[in-house]
């Protein structure tokens, strides 16, 4: 199915601009999270307690706060959990051995007689097996942008390998650094969701390059950057069209998948958003830009 034919929109004239904007972009991410909030991470990577409980009646959080406090359990976080009665209890202490829920059930007994609260849920998560997953989490998207860097090299060239990986770098960068700015929650479940922006926006990315590579031998008097411009052209109904059926179904997610999974959902439709975007505006143009580096050092070779 095609709805864009024969198109001639300019990509590659613009790529200065849109290097700026990603940079712009990058920018205030690094800086959110160096110098800023930092990375949010759940208990998954730093470890502690996560409880969920839910009351017969809605209790308001101030009164659940106070109450929680006066147990002494030390940092805690106390969040409203979908439905109003059911709250979620993020507790910087790790308690392997169940006693902490058992000890705040008898707080909101204490403390709200009228109420019935019920423990659905706990889960606790040592600081080491925390540090753990941060590093095997860091290691998992290296490997694979390392394993992307190779296979992309065997099948194209080495400078589109490069390309590939700058532009999926750059997505993996501009989503991350959304959640250090908006401090959303880094669990495994947003990790997932980044392995998921990768291989998404790879596919993206590699569909232009298997254009480009035909057009380059059918087209080789042409000028470089006109059969890249020409290439994303005509590949651009594919990429619409693609982008938008995976971003109809990740609003889904976001706006009726529930707050378990609205992190995940929120890492997956910036992604697709900004991986669409580098496919056409990052990806391609640092080819040009390679081929232009490239011929220019070739030539002052010849002159000298």
């Amino acid at each position: 199915m095609q709805f864009l034919t024969n198109t001639n929109f300019e990509f590659i004239n613009h790529r200065r601009k849109a290097f700026v904007v990603s940079a712009i972009l990058i920018a205030i991410g690094l800086f959110s999270i160096l110098f800023h909030k930092g990375l949010n991470y759940s208990i998954d990577f730093v470890g502690g307690s996560i409880l969920e409980v839910r009351f017969d009646e809605p209790v308001p959080t101030g009164d659940i706060r106070s109450s929680v406090a006066s147990t002494g359990v030390g940092t805690f976080e106390v969040q409203k959990f979908g439905d109003p009665r059911e709250i979620l209890i993020r507790v910087e202490k790790s308690s392997e051995s169940g006693e902490l829920g058992s000890t705040l059930l008898a707080a909101f007994q204490r403390d709200f007689p009228d109420r019935k609260a019920e423990l659905r849920r706990e889960e606790s998560v040592g600081p080491r097996i925390g540090a753990e997953l941060r590093k095997k989490a860091f290691l998992a998207i290296l490997f694979a942008l390392l394993g992307i860097l190779i296979y992309i090299s065997f099948r194209f060239e080495f400078r589109f390998a490069v390309a590939a990986v700058i532009a999926l770098i750059h997505d993996v960068l501009i989503t991350l650094g959304a959640f250090s700015l908006f401090n959303m929650e880094i669990s495994l479940a947003v990790i997932a969701a980044f392995l998921t922006i990768v291989g998404y926006s790879l596919n993206d990315t590699i569909v232009v390059f298997d254009r480009i590579r035909e057009d380059l031998r059918l087209y080789s008097r042409q000028p470089y950057d006109r059969v890249l411009n020409t290439a994303i052209n005509r590949t651009l109904s594919r990429t619409i069209l693609t982008s938008t059926t995976t971003l109809v179904v990740v609003l889904f997610l976001l706006f009726v998948g529930g707050s378990v999974i609205r992190d995940f959902s929120i890492a997956l439709t910036v992604g697709v958003v900004i991986g669409t975007y580098s496919s056409i505006y990052v990806a391609s143009p640092i080819l040009v830009e390679w081929f232009g580096w490239a011929s220019a050092r070739s030539k002052s070779k010849r002159m000298k």
